[in-house]
């Protein structure tokens, strides 16, 4: 059975761990890095769209990466108990015509015992923002798998 430490029930630095491992792993960019943290049976609900399951779960984030270019990811967590976590985030990308986004946005995390994820919900608004508004600036590293 495959695990991804720490473990649940989460003290605060477990949480933030788990935390800065969600968005290191978020900002590689690669959906199959990514997924690897989730259940093979996971239930997402990403703005409108509800997926289940990794090949699902990869399938969105391809998806997602091929719209949302040079895509900067900062997590916080907000609240955890338990085997839960809720995060705050932002990120910034650029479309292909080269409007920059700034997305803000909350997720709701639930593990199994295995520390993998089984459960996501993400609420996330998207607001225009101009090249020189950005605020993630860090050099980016290729994606990797």
């Amino acid at each position: 059975m495959h695990t991804r430490p720490p473990f649940p029930p989460f003290t605060e630095e477990t949480a933030r761990q788990k935390v800065q491992l969600a968005e290191d792993s978020w900002n590689s960019r690669c959906p199959e890095r990514v997924a690897l943290a989730y259940t093979e049976d996971s239930q997402w609900r990403n703005r409108s769209e509800f997926v289940n399951g990794r090949p699902a779960i990869i399938e969105l984030l391809q998806r997602k990466w091929a719209r949302e270019l040079d895509y900067r990811l900062r997590k916080e967590l907000w609240a955890f108990t338990g085997n839960r976590i809720a995060v705050r985030f932002e990120y910034e990308f650029h479309d292909t015509a080269g409007q920059w986004y700034r997305a803000y946005g909350n997720e709701n995390w639930e593990f199994a015992a295995s520390g993998l994820m089984e459960r996501r919900f993400a609420s996330i608004n998207d607001v225009l923002i101009t090249e020189a508004d950005r605020k993630f600036r860090w050099e980016r590293p290729a994606p990797t798998a």
